[in-house]
């Protein structure tokens, strides 16, 4: 099996982010993407790209193979092309769609925590080693 073309890092203790991860996994027949669950001990940023806790826990990341580090909606519109599924996300790519989806999901990030009934990100970070 070939190297795959897009990692993704997802936080594993978040409800919405396993499901999300679940249906992408279910349609991802090639093999096409790998997920990295960040709510891990063994999470190693030196090993993605240099992605800190914190910083993949305020917005999603991902990282192509070539090494290019995606983020916020260009994580799931790539993920979603892998998959077969482009033409979803395909409108983001629209100037004013983009804008405004680009802007839903920056208030999303923000609040997900909250939202899902979990820590701050604070509280999580100082549960993590080599976070401030």
């Amino acid at each position: 099996m070939s190297e795959p073309s897009l990692t993704l890092l997802y936080d594993g203790a978040c409800p919405l982010c396993l499901r999300e991860v679940r249906f992408l996994k279910r349609r991802d027949l090639h093999g096409k993407l790998a997920f990295v669950d960040i709510d891990q001990s063994a999470y190693d940023p030196d090993q993605w790209q240099g992605i800190s806790y914190r910083s993949a826990m305020a917005r999603i990341h991902a990282i192509r193979s070539d090494g290019e580090i995606l983020k916020d909606v260009a994580v799931f519109r790539e993920a979603y092309r892998c998959v077969g599924l482009g033409w979803i996300y395909a409108p983001t790519q629209w100037p004013l769609i983009g804008t405004l989806i680009d802007q839903i999901y920056a208030l999303w990030a923000a609040q997900r925590l909250r939202l899902t009934r979990r820590a701050s990100l604070n509280e999580l970070c100082q549960c993590k080693r080599n976070e401030p």
